[in-house]
C-alpha cells in the first residue's frame, strides 16, 4: 500500500528539482514505507538510507538490504522512552552531512495524504456509495487522505480511526506497544484529528487473534494492523447492518509467520482474548481506559479540544 504515497512523493520531488538523478533519499521507518522506497530506489537507481530500530522484522531487514538500501539500526532509546526521537535526531544529522539529500517525511509531507485520492477514486468507482471508512492510523496519511477525498462525494461519511493503547495519537499517554504499524509516540503533522467521527483502541492480543480469524474465515493472510482494522470494522458492521463499510488492510502476513501465525508465540501475548461477541468499552475521554478494547465518539474535533474537555471534566 505504501507504494502509493512513496511514488507520489518521489515524483513530486523529481518534478520540483528536490531530487535529481542518482540522488540520495533518507528516511526513518521500520515498516512498509521503507520497503516501498527501497523498491522505487532499486528501479530508479537512487541511493537510500533508512534509519530504524532493533525490533525491525528480520525478513524485512534482509529484503531492504537485498534491494540496496543502507539500514541503520539505532539500539539506544531516548531517555524519555522510545526510539522515534533518536531516529529523528539521527536523520537530521545525516541531512546536515548531505544537504542535497531528499527526506520524503511520511509523517509531515502533505503529498502522503494527497496520494490517496487514487484510492478514494477506486473505491467510489467499484463500490458506489460508502457510509463508513475504517482504518489504522500511524502517520495519518492513508485515513486522513482517503477520508478527505471521499467526503467530497459523501459529506456524511463516517471515519473511524483504529489506534492501540499507549499511543499518543489520540490523547493517551506514551508507553510500550507490541502492536506495530499503527500508533505512535510522536504526533505526525499529517494527522488531522478533525477528520474522525470515532476512535477505537485495540490491544495487541485481540488484534493478533482477529488477524488469525481474518485468515481462517475470509482467506486473507494479513498482518496485525489489518487484524485490528478488521476487528473494528466487523463490530461496526454488525451494529450498523445498513451501512456499507470499507476497511483498509495495509499489511500482509508474510512477515508474521513466526509470531502472529505461531500458536506458541501468540499464547504468550498478554491481554484479554478476542471473540466476536465481545463488546468494546465506550469511554468519554482517551485516558479513561488505556488498557482495554475501547472506543469514543470523537465527533470531528481537534485533539486540543478533546484534551481541553477532558481537563475540564476532571476539575
Amino acid at each position: 500500500m505504501k507504494l502509493l504515497p512513496a511514488r507520489f512523493t518521489i515524483q513530486h520531488a523529481e518534478a520540483t528539482g528536490k531530487l535529481s538523478r542518482g540522488g540520495h533519499i533518507i528516511e526513518t521507518t521500520s515498516g512498509t514505507f521503507g520497503l516501498a522506497l527501497a523498491m522505487i530506489c532499486a528501479v530508479k537507481k537512487y541511493r537510500l538510507t533508512l534509519i530504524s530500530y532493533p525490533v525491525i522484522d528480520k525478513n524485512l531487514y534482509a529484503q531492504l538490504r537485498e534491494l540496496g538500501a543502507v539500514v541503520e539500526i539505532l539500539r539506544t532509546p531516548h531517555p524519555d522512552g522510545g526510539y522515534q526521537r533518536v531516529r529523528l535526531e539521527r536523520l537530521y544529522k545525516l541531512l546536515e552531512e548531505d544537504p542535497d539529500a531528499f527526506w520524503p517525511d511520511q509523517y509531515g509531507n502533505p503529498y502522503n495524504p494527497m496520494s490517496y485520492g487514487r484510492l478514494a477514486e477506486y473505491l467510489v468507482k467499484r463500490l458506489g456509495r460508502i457510509d463508513c471508512l475504517v482504518g489504522p492510523v500511524g502517520s495519518g496519511g492513508s485515513m486522513v487522505g482517503t477520508t478527505a477525498h471521499l467526503r467530497r462525494v459523501f459529506p456524511d461519511l463516517k471515519a473511524i480511526a483504529v489506534d492501540t493503547p499507549k499511543s499518543v495519537l489520540f490523547g493517551q499517554r506514551n508507553g510500550e506497544r507490541l502492536l506495530r504499524g499503527l500508533g505512535n509516540s510522536l504526533l505526525p503533522k499529517n494527522l488531522d484529528h478533525s477528520m474522525f467521527d470515532y476512535v477505537f483502541w485495540v490491544p495487541a492480543r485481540m488484534a493478533f487473534q482477529a488477524t488469525r480469524e481474518l485468515h481462517r474465515v475470509h482467506g486473507l493472510y494479513m498482518g496485525g494492523t489489518s487484524g485490528a482494522a478488521y476487528l473494528v470494522a466487523n463490530w461496526w458492521a454488525r451494529q450498523n447492518p445498513g451501512d456499507k463499510v470499507v476497511a483498509i488492510f495495509p499489511d500482509e502476513g508474510h512477515r508474521y509467520s513466526r509470531t502472529i501465525y505461531n500458536d506458541k508465540w501468540l499464547s504468550k501475548v498478554p491481554g484479554k482474548d478476542y471473540s466476536p461477541e465481545l463488546q468494546p468499552l465506550l469511554i468519554q475521554h482517551p485516558r479513561e481506559n488505556e488498557e482495554e478494547w475501547c472506543w469514543m465518539r470523537w465527533n470531528r474535533r481537534r485533539l486540543c479540544d478533546v484534551i481541553s474537555s477532558m481537563v475540564n471534566s476532571t476539575t
